[in-house]
């Protein structure tokens, strides 16, 4: 046997124990799974909670009102633009007999100085005084009417919008006109109450809570919707997804006292055997699955009042990773049967 035949086979030995050894370190896995205290724990490094992009967030303090649901719908403002350009007409048909009631006045004053100074006949005199009393009676007309719009407004839209749109321009309805605004009228079921400070509410056309969108209240509305019992409210959203003559679901706070809680990103949750589930990082490189039951949709994912509290860190993307991990560690390997 050559010294060169004896050399090839020295390298190629090394070659395979070098091949081996990086796949043994390959195969090594990148956490670590331990049971503390009856708690499942997993162990990433550094290096591994970066490479699978893991994200943590320290949760704040945060305030809830329990929440009821109601329904209502998007409303035309056809009306109230009617009413408004009923208004326009009629404020210049008001200025024209004023104009007219005016000009008798003055014509009324000069009959009267011509009629003691001896320059003109009495009859001239009545038949300018007729001609006053006419001109009256048309300027109150005027203001009888537009009083009779004002009350109108306010029996079917309440003095909030009743002002936007009894006015000269009626700035106010643009944005309901260029649709970066939509008008609601959600009804309140007769055995809820909002809470007082009521200012905004969640709503949306499909019922579902977490793709709600936010409304502003504009007023109380004089008028309940007619398949309804309760107090009906208008409001005013900027959601592009609700159009006019869309049913939707309203989510309102209850009146009563707020509670104290956190608020957790929906990323935050993961599911197992109908469950949800949240990782909560209990150490440097350490975390711990905890199961929720106890949770209320809000626009900004999920309020918990227990389980959690402010300072925790939680696990919000990643989390199914995580799972996925702990359940694969639970599975004999095929070395141990």
């Amino acid at each position: 046997m050559s010294l060169r035949f004896i050399h090839c086979l020295l390298l190629s030995l090394l070659c395979v124990n070098s091949v081996v050894a990086d796949d043994d370190d390959q195969a090594e896995p990148s956490s670590k799974i331990k049971t503390i205290n009856g708690l499942t724990v997993i162990k990433l490094d550094g290096k591994t909670q970066q490479q699978t992009g893991l994200a943590v967030t320290v949760l704040e303090p945060a305030q809830h009102h329990a929440e009821f649901i109601a329904y209502g719908k998007a409303i035309s403002i056809q009306p109230l633009l009617n009413l408004h350009h009923r208004y326009l007409a009629m404020l210049t048909e008001r200025n024209r007999a004023a104009a007219k009631f005016k000009q008798a006045e003055q014509a009324i004053q000069r009959q009267q100085d011509l009629y003691r100074n001896g320059v003109t006949a009495k009859r001239n005199l009545q038949d300018q005084q007729a001609q006053w009393q006419t001109d009256k009676a048309l300027l109150d007309a005027t203001q009888y009417q537009d009083q009779a719009i004002i009350d109108e407004a306010l029996l079917n839209w309440g003095k909030t919008l009743s002002d936007w749109a009894l006015t000269a321009r009626a700035e106010k309805l643009t944005a309901f006109l260029t649709g970066e605004q939509t008008l609601l009228q959600i009804t309140v079921p007769s055995h809820h109450k909002p809470a007082e400070n009521l200012h905004t509410i969640a709503v949306d056309v499909s019922g579902e809570r977490s793709k709600a969108q936010k409304a502003e209240l504009i007023s109380v509305a004089p008028q309940t919707d007619a398949n309804n019992q309760g107090i009906s409210y208008f409001f005013q959203t900027s959601g592009k997804t609700i159009k006019t003559g869309m049913s939707v679901s309203a989510w309102l706070p209850e009146q009563g006292q707020q509670q104290a809680g956190v608020i957790i990103p929906a990323s935050a949750i993961c599911w197992a055997t109908d469950q949800a589930y949240i990782y909560l990082k209990t150490g440097d490189g350490t975390f711990t699955r905890r199961a929720i039951s106890h949770y209320t949709a809000t626009a900004n994912g999920y309020f918990l009042s227990d389980i959690l509290k402010p300072g925790d860190a939680i696990v919000t993307t990643g989390a199914q990773m995580l799972l996925s991990e702990e359940l694969r560690g639970q599975i004999p390997s095929e070395d141990n049967d």
